[in-house]
């Protein structure tokens, strides 16, 4: 399946570079959700955030059944609140799993970064409440 892929507003990243800790929500299969809280959770460009996996096995077991994902930014700096959707690829080799895992390994030496979760944004909602609460931004 294709996914069409949206940008992030300036507004948005801005909010996002100012997290220190991502809700992350998955779903297996049969739909049974899980949550967890992601600190390595980065921007890599208008249309992709990396996560790094340290801890992950309901989450990863979610993913490989379900690739889609969900991302709550919300923090006291950010002005507002959005959820990101989107769909995952989990890496375990190659060029962006090394940076994902130098960049962990950086921060945190003692850290496993297991696999690196590419989510490609599809949809973007605001979460604030009130008259716009759920509504679709991209």
């Amino acid at each position: 399946m294709v996914i069409t892929m949206v940008k992030l507003s300036e507004e948005m990243k801005s909010a996002f570079s100012k997290v220190k800790i991502f809700p992350i929500a998955t779903a297996s299969r049969e739909g049974m959700p899980n949550v967890v809280p992601i600190g390595f959770c980065q921007l890599v460009d208008d249309e992709v955030i990396w996560i790094a996996d340290n801890f992950m096995a309901k989450s990863l077991a979610n993913l490989k059944e379900n690739p889609n994902v969900a991302i709550f930014v919300w923090g006291p700096e950010t002005g507002g609140c959005f959820q990101i959707k989107g769909e995952t690829e989990i890496i375990s080799s190659g060029e962006k799993f090394e940076k994902m895992k130098a960049t962990v390994h950086a921060a945190k030496p003692g850290l496993p970064a297991k696999n690196l979760i590419e989510v490609r944004i599809s949809e973007v909602f605001q979460c604030a409440p009130g008259p716009g609460a759920g509504k679709k931004l991209l």
